[in-house]
């Protein structure tokens, strides 16, 4: 069973992600704080096998948690997740990389299933970009 951390700092949607993934069979953790996201993986003792984080939240974004998750465990794979499209991101002035996995809220059951599976079964740790 694989075990995916949710980091979203809006708790409905952290619920809902949470709900459609356990509903599928994953273990989940989930935070509202990247700050507690980060301790976290730093002591949870079992393997989290996907970082599952909004890119745009106060205190620290998207890309910055990636970046510190990964100087802990750099085999994690991520999928960035928003309700804003690429440019708003861009505004924001946050960067992800391009072709990084991105998944649009709202988003449905089947399309973040499908996120997930297309990024845990890729074999790169920066995982596969899903298809739109």
């Amino acid at each position: 069973m694989e075990t995916i951390l949710i980091v979203d700092d809006e708790p409905e949607v952290r619920a809902v992600a949470r709900d459609m993934l356990q509903i599928k069979g994953y273990t989940t953790l989930d935070t509202g704080d990247p700050t507690l996201a980060l301790r976290m993986v730093r002591t949870e003792s079992q393997t989290i096998d996907l970082l599952l984080t909004d890119v745009v939240m106060p205190l620290m974004n998207g890309r910055e948690l990636v970046d510190q998750v990964r100087l802990i465990r750099p085999a994690i794979k991520v999928l960035y997740m928003s309700a804003y499209s690429t440019e708003t991101i861009e505004d924001y002035g946050i960067q992800i990389a391009p072709g990084a996995p991105f998944v649009m809220k709202p988003f449905t059951m089947d399309s973040l299933e499908s996120a997930v599976r297309g990024v845990l079964d890729y074999r790169s740790p920066f995982g596969k970009r899903p298809a739109s």
